[in-house]
């Protein structure tokens, strides 16, 4: 792209050949359809079955970039890695397994813009969301966890993988933090003013494997910890929250 895009789509992959350019393809669709120039940007951990490779040969054709990196490094730290080489002065954050509905992304920015908000959280948890296809115990597991921050942020679905947020607030924060999920850290680090959730319904993937390994669950109970600690040595104000549903905002 010659020019700056409105929007930066970051998409960490591992082992997502079979989903990506169906994601992509939709993606691109539905912001042309809504007047949205998008940029994508796979960051790739060395995936066995050829992800990096195969998101390069649609990068040819495509306004797309891929990042290459060694080997299996982390969700958290590959949204960082793409939001570091975002162009957008706003990211989107999507996982690649198509859990996450691209038809969304155009609303989700322009709740962003119209309601000058720092951050647009897709919700699970509020009127209208929901999910599908997903085992109980991740979904236990997923409210246990949302209900564990709230102390921290007025957001319901703190937890979510799928959020729009102004680069800039990215930037204020120290890189050094590391987390699962990512979402969450810029929502209690960041001090953003204003946040807003609209619904949505989170499928279960249906090909691959999920992202979620022990080692990540281990790593975000050391996230939460570390989450609280630092809100009680640098208490934030808490931002101005609002769910937005059927085009009606209930703020809190």
């Amino acid at each position: 792209m010659t020019e700056r895009p409105d929007l930066s789509v970051v998409i960490p992959t591992y082992n997502e050949r079979d989903q990506v350019a169906s994601l992509v393809d939709q993606l691109f669709a539905s912001c042309a359809m809504h007047g949205v120039s998008a940029e994508v940007i796979i960051v790739d951990d060395n995936s066995p079955d050829g992800t990096g490779d195969f998101a390069e040969r649609l990068a040819r054709t495509l306004a797309m970039r891929v990042i290459h990196r060694p080997s299996k490094l982390g969700l958290g730290s590959a949204v960082i890695d793409g939001i570091g080489a975002a162009a957008g002065d706003i990211v989107c954050v999507m996982d690649a397994d198509l859990s996450h509905p691209p038809a969304l992304v155009p609303a989700l920015y322009a709740v962003l813009k119209s309601r000058d908000v720092d951050m647009v959280v897709a919700s699970r948890y509020v009127a209208g969301g929901g999910t599908r296809s997903w085992p109980a115990r991740r979904r236990r597991l997923s409210r246990l966890a949302c209900c564990a921050v709230r102390p921290l942020t007025p957001v319901h679905d703190a937890m979510s993988g799928f959020f729009l947020v102004r680069r800039d607030l990215f930037c204020a924060v120290p890189r050094s933090f590391r987390g699962f999920k990512i979402g969450l850290e810029l929502l209690v680090r960041s001090s953003p003013r204003s946040v807003a959730e609209i619904p949505y319904v989170f499928v279960g993937r249906v090909a691959g494997s999920s992202k979620m390994t022990v080692g990540e669950l281990i790593r975000s109970l050391w996230q939460l910890l570390a989450l609280y600690r630092f809100s009680c040595r640098e208490p934030r104000r808490r931002p101005h929250h609002q769910v937005i549903v059927c085009e009606h905002a209930v703020t809190s």
